[in-house]
């Protein structure tokens, strides 16, 4: 079992930033991939980027060059950096992990991010 808290989620003016977290805590196992998913309602969950356990990153056509996403091992502690945030980035984003040993995923309960004026 393991338990993922997002948090870093709030209200934005377009062109601003916001930088998200999310705190696993847990069964851990080695191999892994982490990634932050939004979702808007009526619509499917669609990926934002995701980190491997060996680092590796993967982003969204619509995110590259804005966001970052980053870990921090010693922390369990995944992060997403959104730079120049749009009105269109407005959804709930949710934190989920996915163990390639155990063929397992779980996902965070979400935090919502606004881009308004």
């Amino acid at each position: 079992q393991v338990q993922l808290v997002e948090s870093g989620g709030g209200l934005v003016q377009p062109g601003g930033s916001l930088r998200l977290s999310c705190a696993a805590s847990g069964a851990m196992t080695s191999i892994y991939t982490m990634g932050w998913y939004r979702q808007v309602p009526g619509k499917v969950r669609e990926l934002v980027a995701h980190i491997t356990s060996g680092g590796n990153t993967n982003y969204a056509d619509s995110v590259k060059g804005r966001f970052t996403i980053s870990g921090d091992n010693a922390k369990n502690t995944m992060y997403l950096q959104m730079n120049n945030l749009k009105p269109e980035d407005t959804a709930v984003y949710y934190c989920h992990y996915f163990s390639s040993r155990e063929f397992i995923g779980y996902w965070g309960q979400g935090t919502q991010v606004t881009v308004s004026s």
